[in-house]
């Protein structure tokens, strides 16, 4: 076995003393979740596609290789190298977008996948981590000052992205990607009165989207009634999560994702709910929390405000996006099409979040006074 000590110059060793090894643990834990909780819901949803039993899951396994081995790369890199990663592929995630609008495949009313041969891709889950890193570093460019309009690019670079993002249209995105924005926004310290004029607009936002987009209409009324419309994913999620008890009914076990169209994606705490019950559930949450308040512990004491900003930023982006998840499964809002981070099946969903991730690992690195930029 070989020993990692302090002494040692090695990339790997420096990488291993400077990393959150809790995080890495944390990250570790959900992913075990991952494979347990695919391996259960896809058989059945394989099978009725006309896929082997063991299609999705094996996917993901194959999916896992280059998301760890990417997330592991990108954790060792600089700042700067960071950002110049992020500035690469904003504008390759932007064009993607654009061209859902053109060619891509309508889902569920909305068109954000380009199925190319051999793969499909949802080209916004890489959007959303770049956006946010490259927000932090304009905001953080506003807050010194360095000669050139930082904020007003930062809010024309915001609009940009949302405005594609409704077009598709993908509410769900465009909040999650507002949310974070307007995080950073009040983090950067800029005048309450603008922050003010922000939630605002956050807030009109979301009552124009009621009026604007049908879907959002329909899926608004269902959740405030029922009777309303079909709520067939929701009332089969709530009835897995009944049968489920505080142990759940055991892994493979379960009844109700043999009915659940999205068992495997949007629906899977629903899995863990019937499967592994209410404390395993409970453990998947605090993982989720666990990762966000360790991120913000390391972030506590950080005197560059471009890591403060990013760091943050994708820690809000990851929360919000797992609380999003979970509480549209347990009816707690209208449902939006947004997967369990690390947990959900998806290809464009786990290398976006191998992105994510990385890139935080990176940013909450103990630097030990480097005094990079």
């Amino acid at each position: 076995m070989i020993a990692l000590t302090r002494s040692d110059e090695s990339i790997f060793s420096h990488w291993w003393w400077t990393i959150d090894r809790w995080m890495l643990a944390f990250i570790a834990a959900l992913i075990i979740f991952g494979i347990i909780l695919v391996q259960a819901a896809s058989p059945a949803i394989a099978e009725a596609r006309g896929f082997d039993k063991f299609h999705f899951v094996r996917n993901y396994l194959l999916f896992l290789v280059p998301v760890i081995v990417g997330m592991a790369v990108l954790s060792m890199q600089s700042l700067r190298t960071i950002r110049l990663i992020a500035f690469a592929i904003l504008p390759l995630g932007v064009i993607g977008v654009a061209l859902t609008l053109v060619f891509g495949a309508e889902v569920k009313g909305a068109t954000r996948w380009l199925h190319l041969p051999g793969l499909s891709m949802q080209p916004s889950e890489f959007v959303k981590p770049a956006l946010t890193v490259i927000a932090a570093w304009l905001f953080a460019r506003h807050r010194e000052k360095r000669g050139f309009p930082a904020l007003g690019a930062n809010i024309i670079l915001y609009g940009f992205v949302t405005g594609l993002l409704l077009l598709q249209p993908d509410f769900g995105m465009s909040m999650l990607v507002s949310v974070v924005w307007f995080g950073q926004f009040f983090l950067a310290g800029l005048p309450l009165a603008l922050v003010g004029i922000s939630i605002i607009l956050l807030l009109g936002g979301g009552v124009g989207a009621y009026f604007i987009f049908p879907h959002v209409h329909r899926r608004i009324d269902r959740f405030l009634d029922p009777a309303s419309g079909d709520n067939y994913q929701v009332d089969r999620a709530m009835e897995a999560f009944m049968n489920g008890g505080m142990f759940g009914t055991g892994p493979g076990q379960g009844t109700v994702k043999m009915s659940l169209p999205d068992a495997h994606c949007d629906f899977i705490f629903a899995v863990a709910g019937e499967e592994l019950g209410l404390i395993s559930c409970l453990i998947i949450v605090l993982l989720y929390a666990m990762i966000v308040l360790r991120g913000l512990w390391r972030l506590r004491r950080e005197q560059n405000l471009f890591v403060v900003l990013a760091g943050s930023g994708l820690l809000l982006q990851f929360g919000f996006q797992a609380i999003i998840n979970m509480a549209s499964t347990l009816h707690l809002m209208p449902t939006k099409g947004l997967t369990l981070p690390f947990i959900s099946y998806g290809g464009s969903s786990l290398f976006a979040l191998s992105l994510q991730m990385g890139m935080l690992l990176a940013l909450t690195r103990k630097r030990y006074g480097t005094g990079e930029t």
